[in-house]
């Protein structure tokens, strides 16, 4: 059966990041995922994870400038050395917390480097990031981003994904699926689910539009999470939402 998932960089906001563990669990989540964690320590994290009974199953990769917008690291051909020192950031953090998955976003296509540039430059540090985390058993995850949210990101939708698995070639490489950022581009999320079945390790979910939790937009999620349990996805399904009066739970999603 798959499995909810809390994402704590945007769920429980009006507390620190070390006290959502323990909110997610109240709300009724075994699993956490993080969007960049880097700000705390280690210990820090550890501790109010293993306080709260909750399991950390994915974290992203050090990004750079990119949430900033800036262009990020994986697809820029100047920032090599910035992007061995996330892996090896990366890799301590998702060591330490028995982290299963890490994502790396692609970033946004730099000025002066062609698309067929980038995504060479992008598929390279994919493949160096699942040498790295290989040993661990970890999964390395990529996920496609619509432009209209973010501009000029080189990654956008399923086919987009697709082809970069099949460059990268690594048995430890899986697509990260976003409902909210493939029907914010209008795209129908249940004959994607199903086409790409096969390669979906991690799947993230919010409505469309505003990127709210499930009924605050036009998504037919019953249909959706059905979908998920026809393709037999084992994996996360985190609810990666804007939730303003805190009050998210798992009740709310009807999984």
């Amino acid at each position: 059966m798959p499995r909810l998932a809390a994402n704590l960089s945007l769920l429980f906001a009006d507390r620190p990041l070390p006290e959502r563990f323990a909110a997610a669990r109240r709300a009724g989540f075994d699993e956490v995922e993080i969007q960049f964690p880097y700000s705390h320590s280690i210990p820090e994290l550890a501790t109010a994870c293993q306080a709260a009974g909750v399991r950390v199953v994915l974290i992203n990769l050090p990004a750079g400038d990119l949430m900033q917008g800036g262009d990020g690291l994986a697809c820029v051909p100047a920032q090599t050395d910035a992007f061995v020192d996330a892996l090896q950031q990366g890799l301590a953090y998702a060591t330490a917390l028995d982290v299963q998955c890490v994502n790396v976003l692609a970033g946004r296509l730099p000025a002066g480097v062609s698309r067929q540039q980038a995504l060479a430059t992008l598929t390279g540090r994919l493949q160096l990031a699942c040498r790295t985390f290989a040993p661990h058993g970890i999964t390395v995850t990529c996920e496609a981003i619509n432009p209209l949210d973010m501009p000029r990101f080189l990654v956008n939708d399923c086919d987009d994904m697709e082809a970069l698995r099949q460059a990268v070639g690594c048995d430890n490489f899986g697509l990260q699926f976003d409902i909210y950022h493939m029907a914010r581009q209008q795209h129908d999320v249940t004959a994607l689910l199903e086409k790409h079945a096969a390669h979906i390790v991690h799947i993230q979910f919010a409505d469309c539009p505003g990127r709210g939790a499930p009924g605050t937009g036009t998504l037919d999620f019953k249909r959706i999470f059905m979908k998920i349990r026809e393709i037999g996805y084992r994996g996360s399904v985190a609810a990666e939402l804007l939730d303003p009066d805190g009050t998210f739970t798992t009740s709310r999603c009807n999984f």
